[in-house]
């Protein structure tokens, strides 16, 4: 890993090397923290957790092979293993990518918001994939541990790397954004996610947008020009943003809009001067603004229209996350990885355009602070707008989806299940052939066993 020598690495992380000379000016092969998953010549990282303090398999990570560790107590260390004193193995891997991140001549492109950031990323690297070489955050990897993981994966023939990034504590963006350093950064809306901590929709822009302090100087930043927080922000380092959204005053809009039920959405993408059409392979909305995004990094790096149009049309769902689950008995809509209001009020739009009987199952939302009964309830009432036929509701928290949906329809089917365990074992009474099913909650629900259910 090009640069990557035990003496930079513990400038970089604060820490003090304690080891052989010449093992400190070796490059490491690779960073890991499962011990497990050692190579030769590796970093251990040992991570505390919850149950398990990663300091406890240093021994057996070394023997592996590893060329050095890190650690927070040098007594106890076996003798002769090379090792990096530092105060947080957390804090340490940041600043250890971030060492590796300036170390790489490669573009990033750093994705964050409060709904859409994974649907996002994917949209932006099947795009940019069509002209580069993309390495692309893994699964939900968006956090202090899981975004350095990815930046240890680039390797020097990767030419840009796209990098979600999630946050839900004031400070936490600062931390990120200063490890990934993005030449370019995309965020996807300011909604109503975390409140617990963020306490409101200005919390959550002032948290979203400490990224700007680490853009670089000369880098873009990528907005959403119909989200009415984010139309704020006039310029970053002397450079006005680049909005898109369905506005016709955004540089990268959309017009000409059609639904095609489950098989997507088409339309009209309009960028500068040019324009062409698109077929989004995933419904919803919320996935023309996805592909508004895409276009929007893919023409800040040289792609033409056609290929931005074929790196759209490439986009497969992933699993949990509006995936598309068809069997000999029903339509599934896998959304159950994560919810919260906006993106909950999203899946139902989609699912009121769905062939057949339509079923929701909704569960509670969670980290939505003192206003989350309101905004469980708010969901309800947008529900109740929906010509959607059943609705399950799952968890105490989901009874205000069911208030506010009964209140603005009286008459429509719904029932309650205090938790999973409970539904699963009726479930087979509710659902009937041909129907297309929306399974949505967060993920601390454990909807994916309703899914494995049905699928």
């Amino acid at each position: 890993m090009k640069g990557m020598t035990p003496t930079a690495m513990a400038y970089a992380c604060h820490g003090r090397y304690h080891g052989p000379g010449e093992v400190a000016k070796q490059e490491v092969t690779a960073v890991t923290t499962d011990s497990r998953k050692v190579t030769p010549g590796s970093l251990y990282v040992p991570m505390k957790g919850t149950k398990v303090d990663g300091h406890s398999f240093i021994e057996s990570a070394m023997k592996a092979g590893a060329l050095l560790t890190l650690t927070e107590h040098a007594e106890g260390m076996p003798e002769g293993f090379p090792y990096i004193l530092v105060d947080s193995t957390a804090d340490a891997i940041q600043e250890i990518a971030g060492l590796y991140r300036r170390n790489l001549d490669i573009q990033v492109v750093g994705i964050t918001g409060s709904v859409g950031k994974t649907s996002t990323k994917e949209m932006i690297a099947a795009v940019l994939s069509q002209k580069y070489r993309v390495l692309k955050t893994a699964g939900n990897f968006n956090n202090n541990l899981g975004l350095p993981l990815t930046v240890f994966r680039l390797t020097e023939e990767d030419e840009i790397a796209v990098l979600e990034m999630g946050i839900s504590h004031f400070g936490e963006m600062t931390k990120l954004a200063e490890t990934a350093e993005p030449d370019t950064m995309v965020i996807t809306n300011i909604g109503t996610c975390h409140l617990e901590f963020l306490k409101d929709r200005d919390g959550v822009f002032r948290a979203k947008t400490e990224c700007f302090d680490y853009v670089k100087l000369d880098g873009t930043v990528i907005l959403n020009g119909d989200d009415d927080k984010l139309v704020q922000v006039e310029e970053v380092h002397g450079r006005r943003p680049i909005f898109y959204g369905m506005s016709p005053r955004c540089r990268v809009s959309a017009e000409n809009v059609q639904p095609l039920g489950l098989k997507g959405i088409s339309c009209t993408i309009n960028i500068d001067d040019e324009s062409f059409d698109v077929t989004v392979p995933v419904p919803g909305m919320h996935q023309v603004m996805n592909a508004l995004a895409a276009a929007a990094v893919g023409t800040l790096y040289g792609l033409t229209t056609d290929e931005i149009k074929a790196g759209i049309e490439s986009l497969e769902s992933l699993a949990g996350r509006f995936h598309i689950i068809e069997n000999d008995r029903f339509t599934v809509i896998d959304d159950c990885y994560n919810a919260n209001p906006m993106s909950m009020k999203a899946s139902l739009d989609v699912l009121k355009d769905a062939n057949g009987r339509k079923v929701a199952i909704l569960g509670d939302m969670g980290e939505l602070g003192a206003e989350e009964n309101e905004l469980h309830y708010e969901v309800g009432q947008h529900a109740g707008e929906l010509p959607i036929d059943k609705f399950i509701f799952v968890g105490p928290l989901s009874e205000e989806i069911e208030k506010g949906l009964l209140e603005k329809n009286p008459q429509a089917d719904s029932v309650h299940f205090p938790d999973v365990d409970a539904l699963l074992k009726e479930l087979a009474s509710l659902v009937v052939d041909g129907d297309t099913v929306l399974v949505k909650a967060s993920h601390f629900m454990q909807f994916e066993r309703i899914t494995e259910a049905l699928a």
